[in-house]
């Protein structure tokens, strides 16, 4: 079988690679920088290069819900994206393309459709992506993560499949943070992550209590690698003011391999994150405790819904972005890692929320649909 898979969400695209029998060619499409803007790549092209997935890139408009300096250009792009992905689909002549959603999918569902080729959505999120509501339409299925999300599609073509996780974030994991030259003092650790394009607004919260953390904690800090900012190499400066022990303590990465981010999930005590739905899924997976700073200006609050799922397990606490500062940021990690026993108690009725097999659901679905 010939898939073509497409869209900006990587996680739950590889669990579905690494499941397909090894016969099966694959294409990746998808967007090959991260932010509107800026020339920084984008995880899922630099994922996929790695791990040597034929990736095409197309150039397509965002679906925006407020103006920008890029509103403008967006618009007249989106075309351009279909008519990329019309020559690419056409030269590869898959026999089903694969739809994991964001703007950058629309395009390639759109012009498969009208090549007659098959299509099939797989939905995160606990409601309904835009772009996957209209790929919809042209879906011969849609394949959701969580019961939530039947309502927002045409329930004939609904399959509750759930939403893949990492097989190798639950496992120890023979590439571990230890490699990525981590102290391994016995003391806790955290883990700071902004998604694969990172957070500024994360970053200068944790630049403003950085080394009062470090007296007590080991950090694996994520930064992402946005142009604009700079986030990775102010904060790689701040670094070497440290002394060598607080030095030992602190890593910092502008991306993590995703065959290392299991491993680092599994070490890490507390994670501080925001709370895109994969990442969630993978919280909850793990059962890991969680401070959760959800994105403000995400599509119809998803990830504040989001973080408020897993607070509800009993999993973690939310705060809002423009609420904390340094000082908050830093005694709240303290007070959570001082009751950590009580998240760790809910956290087994929490990990069976999550389907350990979806991504071979999914698979059986692309199957039906090519039969």
């Amino acid at each position: 079988m010939k898939i073509v898979i497409t869209g900006g969400h990587m996680s739950p695209a590889l669990c579905v690679v690494n499941a397909l029998p090894k016969e099966d060619e694959v294409l990746f499409i998808g967007r090959k920088h991260a932010i509107e803007g800026d020339r920084a790549l984008s995880l899922e092209y630099s994922t996929a290069k790695s791990l040597n997935i034929p990736f095409k890139s197309i150039t397509t408009g965002r679906l925006q819900r407020k103006f920008t300096k890029h509103t403008v250009f967006s618009l007249f792009k989106f075309p351009y994206g279909i008519l990329q992905a019309f020559f690419i689909l056409k030269k590869f002549k898959p026999d089903i393309i694969l739809s994991f959603g964001a703007y950058v999918s629309l395009p390639v569902t759109i012009a498969g459709f009208f090549l007659k080729i098959p299509i099939v959505v797989h939905e995160q999120t606990l409601e309904a992506g835009l772009s996957n509501r209209i790929a919809s339409f042209f879906a011969k299925k849609v394949c959701i993560s969580w019961e939530n999300s039947r309502k927002f599609f045409p329930g004939s073509k609904v399959v509750l499949t759930g939403n893949p996780v990492r097989k190798f974030s639950c496992e120890a994991g023979s590439r571990s943070a230890i490699q990525l030259s981590i102290s391994n003092e016995d003391i806790p650790m955290i883990y700071i992550t902004g998604g694969s394009s990172g957070s500024h607004a994360i970053n200068v919260l944790i630049e403003g209590c950085i080394e009062k953390l470090l007296k007590d904690y080991k950090v694996f800090h994520q930064t992402g690698d946005a142009k604009e900012f700079m986030d990775f190499e102010r904060l790689q400066k701040l670094k070497e003011t440290f002394g060598e022990n607080l030095k030992k303590r602190y890593i910092i990465a502008k991306f993590i391999d995703p065959l290392q981010v299991g491993a680092i999930l599994k070490k890490a005590d507390l994670v501080v994150s925001r709370s895109g739905i994969n990442t969630i899924t993978e919280l909850i997976s793990l059962g890991k405790m969680s401070l959760l700073i959800p994105l403000p200006y995400a599509q119809n609050k998803e990830q504040k819904k989001n973080a408020v799922f897993l607070k509800e397990l009993g999993l973690g606490e939310v705060f809002n972005q423009y609420d904390l500062t340094s000082e908050k940021l830093y005694d709240l990690i303290n007070l959570m890692i001082k009751n950590i026993k009580k998240y760790e108690e809910n956290a087994v009725n929490a990990q069976k929320k999550v389907s350990k097999d979806a991504e071979n659901k999914i698979i059986n679905v692309l199957n039906e649909v090519v039969k």
